[in-house]
């Protein structure tokens, strides 16, 4: 089986059924508005936004769409993802349900300000 290896995010979103495409555009858009500023990329094969360092990644599966916050993003939510399927640094949103894009929103703006706060700690070293 040829391994996909893909370029950019459009062309990730555009490699699954389009019931998955809207679920990701869903993230996507969620995302980029709560971080106007982060370089969207493909990281591990999957969607990456960096805004002073890693932001959030999520990626498609055949049941769920995993997001990626780091462990940070996701303690200060851990009440709130509790509802779902969660490891270490990673939450899975089941495809059948909504998506919870308020709180995807609120982990990234969470993360942005995160990364803000180290960025400014390393400055004054």
């Amino acid at each position: 089986m040829k391994k996909t290896i893909f370029s950019t995010v459009d062309e990730y979103i555009a490699s699954f059924p389009p019931a998955v495409r809207k679920l990701l555009s869903a993230m996507r858009k969620t995302i980029k508005a709560a971080a106007p500023k982060a370089e969207e990329l493909i990281s591990y094969q999957m969607p990456a936004y960096k805004c002073k360092g890693v932001l959030v990644y999520f990626a498609a599966f055949e049941k769920h769409i995993g997001f990626y916050a780091t462990p940070t993003g996701h303690a200060a939510f851990k009440k709130e993802l509790s509802a779902y399927k969660t490891g270490k640094g990673s939450v899975q949103f089941p495809i059948t349900e909504p998506m919870p894009l308020d709180l995807v929103k609120r982990i990234v703006q969470f993360r942005v300000k995160e990364n803000e706060a180290k960025s400014v700690t390393k400055t004054k070293k």
